[in-house]
């Protein structure tokens, strides 16, 4: 099947204003929203639910650690149950906010800080799967498509919990599977290397390393950005590449 396309929405907060989340939309499967915690406020969660609607677009929690200022950005030192009631309090109402316009939340991707330390730190990231699997009723997880993918399925399939894996289409990988820091050089991919690593994505399943290595990805979702008209215009061809 073709790769998903993902990408964050509903980050503006007020009078400040982030992303183009009109223009992205029609190009996109899911839809990650924020629930307030980085960004995002009960009008805008309701404006971009209106707009996935209109389109057919899934829709999806996107919750942080509660770092407004940081724009979630930042790890903070949080207990196990601390995680388990922001992750559960973020998704709820989202979960609610759908309903009211006869959407179905489907899954929850972590934001920023959140997320990376759900793929580096046990703790997190099982806090994180013990809330969702308590959830009143099923919704996955999106997390990162890792050589560690099996044991990461395991941990949720122990919790009776689903998952979606993503790549990303404009991101360089180290030789471990793990994104290549962007202190490094080559860390974000040219228009030209990011097309070229989406079709070998979609086509084969894998992705050529820095070191120039060949690496499988078992890889559902594409995490795509729209903050801009470049990231909207390489959206598109990501997503002529891969309906062709």
């Amino acid at each position: 099947m073709a790769l998903l396309l993902n990408c964050d929405l509903g980050e503006s907060f007020g009078s400040w204003k982030m992303g183009m989340d009109e223009a992205v939309m029609p190009h996109i499967d899911q839809a990650n929203i924020a629930c307030g915690f980085h960004g995002g406020d009960p009008l805008v969660i309701n404006k971009t639910l209106t707009l996935a609607k209109q389109h057919e677009v899934t829709v999806g929690a996107h919750p942080s650690y509660p770092d407004l200022v940081g724009f979630g950005r930042r790890s903070m030192n949080c207990s196990g149950d601390e995680i388990k009631a922001f992750i559960t309090y973020q998704i709820s109402a989202l979960d609610g906010m759908a309903r009211s316009q006869g959407l179905e939340l489907a899954y929850a991707k972590p934001h920023g800080a959140l997320y990376n330390d759900m793929m580096a730190k046990d703790a997190v990231r099982h806090a994180i799967m013990d809330a969702m699997a308590a959830y009143h009723r099923p919704i996955r997880l999106m997390l990162q498509a890792t050589p560690n993918a099996d044991l990461h399925r395991e941990e949720a399939a122990n919790r009776g919990l689903k998952l979606y894996f993503e790549a990303f289409a404009d991101r360089c990988y180290d030789d471990d599977g793990r994104l290549l820091a962007r202190s490094k050089p080559g860390a974000v991919h040219t228009r030209e290397k990011m097309l070229a690593q989406v079709k070998q994505l979609n086509d084969e399943g894998t992705i050529t390393t820095v070191s120039g290595h060949t690496l499988n990805l078992q890889a559902d979702t594409l995490c795509v950005h729209g903050d801009n008209m470049e990231g909207v215009q390489a959206i598109e061809a990501i997503r002529e590449l891969i309906t062709a």
